[in-house]
C-alpha cells in the first residue's frame, strides 16, 4: 500500500458518506411533498455503496488469489445506486380539502420517517467522523515518517 492510498480510501468515505447526508436532508425537505414532476408524491430516496474497483474485471476468485499472495489494498468505496424505496407504502391521509385528496378524500404523502431519516443523518455523520479520525491518524503516521528522515 503506497503512502497515500490510505488517505484515499478516507477520503472516498468522507465523499460518499457526505453525499449520503445531502440524500437525507432532501428526503427531510420532501416530507410533505404530494405532488412532484411525476405526478405523484415524493418517494424516499436510499444511497448504495460499494467497493471502489481498482481494477475492473477482477473476479472473487482471482482477488482471493491474489489476496493470499499479497496483502490486498484497499481502494475505498463510491456510491453505486441512489433508488427510490418502493418497499415502504406512501402515508395516507383523510383530508378531503387538500388539492391532491383522491375521489375518497386521502392524501398520499410521502414514505419519509423523520426518526429514520434522523437515525441514518446520525450514522451518516459517525461515519463521516471515523473517517475524518482515520484520515488525521495515517497523517500523523505519515508525519512521523518524514521526521525520522530529518533527525
Amino acid at each position: 500500500m503506497g503512502l497515500f492510498q490510505g488517505f484515499d480510501i478516507a477520503a472516498t468515505g468522507m465523499t460518499a458518506q457526505r453525499f449520503r447526508m445531502d440524500v437525507i436532508a432532501e428526503n427531510i425537505a420532501n416530507v410533505s411533498t404530494t405532488r412532484t414532476e411525476d405526478g405523484g408524491p415524493y418517494r424516499r430516496k436510499i444511497v448504495t455503496f460499494t467497493e471502489k474497483e481498482l481494477n475492473k474485471g477482477l473476479s472473487f476468485q482471482n482477488v482471493l488469489k491474489d489476496t493470499q499472495k499479497r496483502a490486498y489494498e484497499g481502494n475505498g468505496v463510491k456510491v453505486s445506486k441512489v433508488s427510490g424505496d418502493y418497499d415502504t407504502d406512501f402515508i395516507m391521509e383523510y383530508d378531503p380539502s387538500h388539492p391532491d385528496a383522491d375521489e375518497n378524500g386521502y392524501v398520499s404523502y410521502p414514505n419519509v420517517n423523520t426518526v429514520t431519516e434522523m437515525t441514518n443523518l446520525i450514522d451518516a455523520s459517525r461515519s463521516y467522523e471515523a473517517n475524518t479520525t482515520a484520515f488525521d491518524a495515517i497523517k500523523s503516521m505519515a508525519q512521523a515518517g518524514i521526521s525520522i528522515g530529518q533527525g
